[in-house]
């Protein structure tokens, strides 16, 4: 058995809850390894909605070991909050299945203002698009090693030294941008309301999912977002503040590459994005309003619309390299039923020059058009599908037609939100 990283393929929402709690039942413990709260999963279990954003999406199935790794930002307050809703829902919750990695960075109110302020402050269109939820700034605080840390709460008569050296940055830099100080006294007390009610969860991550891999347990990494947004791979700096790409499963759960199995990555039949960017196969007409509605493309946590547009398999092909992705989990191909034509990028132009792949550059990127090829589309639905023998044979035409592009098999294919509602090619969890 191989342990599996699932990512998203493009830019996020891809529909990764669905897939990673479909395999979570052939898994034994899953691990979020980077992003905060400002990733929304949805899992629809026997037509009962379960909405997360920091909690591995193993949660709602009993029986499964959570971990929340030393890549992910945690902002405690949120934590709470999420698990009591789960709760509410009938979820058991409690330190013997979850636990949070000891060296987790917190989210404060100061990165959430932070977050806030500088989004706001932007002119409009060149607005990154955040969730002003102050995953960016925790982030910034971790890699300039001023970050307070969920085991700092287990000794709050060394917090002021800590917090003094978080300050030590903030205050100026909030004085400069016009907002009120925060105190000493107002942190700490922030940090040990919740404390008591954290540290229960907190371990040594990285011994502990060694000594699962060694007992032969199977482990399923999750990632947040998608590879379009990694900070050093993505379409920066329109990205988030982590790497996205499969290779961060190892950095942020503490484990070395080698326990880093199958990739599997999450794309959507065709394309969406949250936020500002570049975005080449975008849709401002009747069509993308069409794919959007049909698709239900909001935002899990934060109800912004996603823009839409056709599939790219330039980008996707980008990821699988980048990622080194096994296969792939198409997701919502019953979204495109009903369309008399279809079309999927092959490469882009760049004043007057074919790219097969998008530039680093961001001015470039603003600057690159599509080239297309048209598919007819087809008749009835792919909705529900369970075989691929209930395909319309010009969907699995189109499937197939991806999987040339982009360089890779199509492991899985999601027909619904419905866990059941999935192909499956090739089983991740199976070498």
């Amino acid at each position: 058995m191989a342990n599996v990283v699932v990512i998203g393929a493009q830019w996020g929402d891809e529909g990764k809850g669905k897939i990673v709690d479909w395999l979570s039942t052939a898994a034994d413990v899953v691990v979020r390894f980077q992003g905060g709260h400002n990733a929304g999963h949805t899992l629809v279990i026997d037509g009962k909605v379960f909405k997360l954003a920091l909690l591995p999406s193993g949660i709602v199935r009993p029986g499964k070991l959570s971990v929340i790794g030393n890549g992910v930002v945690l902002d405690p307050y949120h934590l709470l909050g999420e698990i009591e809703t789960l709760r509410q829902q009938g979820v058991a919750i409690s330190p013997d299945n979850l636990k949070i990695a000891e060296n987790v960075p917190l989210i404060l109110a100061l990165h959430r203002e932070l977050d806030a302020h500088r989004e706001s402050a932007i002119t409009s269109g060149a607005q990154i698009g955040t969730t002003k939820r102050g995953i960016g700034p925790a982030y910034e605080d971790k890699v300039g090693r001023r970050a307070i840390r969920l085991t700092d709460l287990a000794e709050p008569n060394l917090l002021d030294e800590k917090i003094d050296r978080l300050l030590a940055h903030h205050e100026p830099l909030r004085r400069g941008l016009g907002l009120e100080p925060v105190s000493r006294t107002a942190i700490r007390d922030e940090l040990l309301a919740v404390a008591d009610r954290v540290l229960p969860y907190r371990a040594a991550v990285f011994e502990l999912l060694d000594e699962q891999r060694r007992a032969g347990k199977r482990i399923l990494f999750e990632g947040a977002q998608g590879a379009l947004l990694d900070v050093d791979h993505g379409t920066y700096p329109y990205v988030t503040s982590s790497n996205t790409v499969a290779g961060g499963a190892a950095a942020g759960s503490g484990l070395g590459p080698k326990a880093v199995g199958y990739v599997l990555g999450i794309a959507k039949a065709y394309t969406t994005r949250v936020g500002g960017g570049p975005f080449p196969t975008e849709l401002h007409d009747e069509i993308g309003q069409l794919i959007g509605d049909k698709g239900h493309e909001y935002g899990v946590n934060t109800g912004r619309r996603r823009r839409c547009g056709w599939f790219d398999a330039v980008l996707v092909r980008q990821t699988v390299k980048v990622s080194g992705i096994d296969g792939i989990a198409l997701t919502k191909l019953d979204i495109l039923d009903g369309f008399d034509e279809i079309k999927i990028c092959t490469g882009y132009m760049l004043d007057g020059v074919a790219l097969t792949h998008l530039p680093a550059s961001q001015s470039a990127q603003a600057r690159v058009t599509p080239v297309y090829q048209s598919f007819p589309g087809w008749d009835g639905t792919t909705g529900g599908a369970r075989s691929w023998a209930e395909l319309p044979a010009q969907a699995v035409k189109y499937v197939r037609y991806i999987e040339e592009l982009i360089g890779a098999p199509v492991a899985l294919l999601s027909t619904s939100p419905e866990r059941d509602d999935t192909i499956l090619v090739q089983n991740p969890f199976q070498d």
